[in-house]
């Protein structure tokens, strides 16, 4: 039995659902809600200023980090950054990760997960308001989308109205513009796994591998749809973070708030309640916030979900306080612990002890009380651990790095025959050895025997003759590898273990690695 509340009524009472009742049609939730569409405004103030500054230096950063030239050497790729996936290479101005070193592209994703949840919970979404490429492309299409159709009011009216040649017109320059800018978007993507300039060109003149047509036309698409039709669908209903960030934020989160302290009870016409005797807040109902909010909700009901704490509700309201020649803030970025400290400060009066936005004068009026930013809102514990567990990984990750050698040595014994008895009684064992050479020029390699006294190695690529000691010139920014056969004059007892060592000529680096010596006889 299912208990549902049903509506109130003069006697409350309870409507009692039976099992077989849950399935029909009129019981049924949708599970998904139809997109209803969102016409923001432009705003104008000091977040979406910033916001313009982020959008230019990431859409900055994205579009010409391919261009950029880092010299490494006749030997090796000129592109700053470059993810060579023919050589399997990972290039970042003067730093190669070569594959066995996929270990820092996993510290650099842990890095960003834990600079999320300390960005969040320090100052609330912000990276979903200000840096998230969904919301930078948003923006993005929305310039052009005001620049053909006009702003809000317009577009709304254009929306409604039936289609003419004009309103035809419009929306085929509007989409056609979103497709070509998924198609630089596109473009851009590809430009990082090869040369850029070699790829433009051929890219252009249809020469180009057919893997980079498809990526292009998939993340056109993707850029298209995610961008320009689905928009707030994204971060409602497929972004995960939305549903993370509750765990994130506590009490001394800082989060775009409606201060209904200040702002309720809310009136269109506040000059005429106060007259007749009613009490008044600054929100005049305007709804600026819901206009210019790219998700279309209002602040005003709460947190919400859906918020990205874009803060232009901020902006939108603040500017309606100039005009009304009222104090700033009945929207603002607040934490839960201010929020409750200006509640008490607006039923006691006076200042309140956690940085108040506002205090009484003598008349009773809200006044702006500037003071401050209070560093206490970073410098706590949950903060504090985030940065340091940030901080943690990526000072271990550049000690690593400048102590990493480049130079490394792989071995592997035969395993069939695992050795061979000689005619005249010695044993030979076999090992392909693999040497890497970690940086873009050549290099002439010595390598060696150590330990396994009266054993000698053989090296067919190289000599025929036996030794323990030869020279070897490697590739740049290559693996050479080579067959080595290590005989055994005498019988030993049981299996010795030896190692080969390498070295560059002039003894930068070197690298060792321990093999086994397999003998007739000798336990497993």
């Amino acid at each position: 039995m299912i208990l549902t509340i049903a509506p109130m009524t003069g006697d409350d009472r309870i409507e009692r659902t039976g099992a077989d009742d849950v399935g029909v049609r009129r019981n049924r939730q949708p599970l998904y809600a139809a997109r209803k569409k969102v016409f923001p405004k432009r705003a104008q103030g000091r977040f979406r200023r910033f916001k313009w500054i982020i959008m230019l230096i990431t859409l900055g950063i994205y579009h010409l980090s391919p261009w950029i030239r880092w010299d490494r050497g006749p030997y090796a790729p000129d592109q700053a950054i470059l993810i060579d996936l023919a050589s399997r290479r990972f290039f970042f101005f003067f730093i190669e990760i070569w594959p066995q070193e996929f270990f820092y592209v996993a510290g650099l994703l842990v890095m960003a997960g834990f600079g999320l949840f300390l960005v969040t919970s320090a100052v609330g979404r912000a990276w979903c308001g200000y840096a998230c490429p969904q919301t930078v492309w948003v923006d993005v299409f929305l310039v052009v989308e005001r620049a053909i159709e006009g702003d809000r009011n317009a577009r709304m009216k254009l929306d409604a109205s039936p289609w003419t040649p004009d309103k035809i017109a419009k929306r085929v320059a509007i989409h056609g513009i979103w497709v070509l800018i998924g198609v630089l978007t596109g473009g851009v993507w590809i430009f990082y796994f090869a040369d850029a300039p070699s790829l433009a060109v051929a890219l252009f003149k249809g020469q180009a591998p057919a893997v980079a047509y498809a990526t292009v036309a998939l993340l056109t698409s993707t850029t298209y749809i995610l961008g320009g039709l689905m928009r707030e669908q994204v971060c409602t209903y497929m972004c995960p973070w939305p549903r993370i960030q509750g765990a994130m934020l506590d009490e001394n989160s800082l989060v775009v708030t409606y201060n209904d302290w200040r702002g309720e009870p809310r009136s269109r016409h506040a000059k005429k309640a106060q007259a007749a005797g009613l009490a008044t807040g600054d929100c005049v109902d305007c709804n600026a916030c819901v206009a210019v909010c790219p998700m279309g909700i209002d602040i005003r009901d709460g947190q919400q979900m859906e918020c990205i704490t874009c803060a232009l509700c901020i902006d939108a309201c603040d500017g309606v306080m100039n005009k009304l020649d009222k104090p700033r803030g009945v929207i603002s970025y607040a934490t839960l612990s201010e929020y409750a400290a200006n509640m008490n400060l607006a039923t006691n009066g006076g200042a309140s002890p956690v940085q108040p936005h506002l205090v009484r004068n003598a008349d009773g009026d809200f006044i702006e009380n500037i003071q401050h930013f209070n560093w206490r809102v970073i410098f706590r514990p949950r903060v504090l651990f985030y940065a340091a567990v940030w901080a943690a990984i990526g000072v271990a990750m550049l000690v690593h790095l400048a102590l990493r050698e480049r130079l490394e040595l792989n071995v592997v014994h035969d395993r069939n025959p695992q050795y061979v008895l000689e005619s005249d009684g010695s044993i030979r064992n076999g090992y392909t050895l693999r040497v890497l050479n970690m940086v873009p020029m050549p290099r002439r390699i010595d390598i060696r025997l150590d330990g396994a006294e009266g054993a000698t190695m053989k090296i067919p690529e190289l000599s025929k003759e036996e030794g323990r000691h030869f020279t070897v010139d490697v590739d740049p920014d290559a693996a050479t590898s080579l067959k080595v056969f290590v005989t055994q004059k005498a019988k030993p007892e049981t299996i010795k273990e030896f190692l080969f060592v390498i070295e560059d000529e002039n003894h930068a680096d070197r690298a060792t690695h321990r093999a086994a010596f397999n003998v007739p006889g000798a336990p497993k």
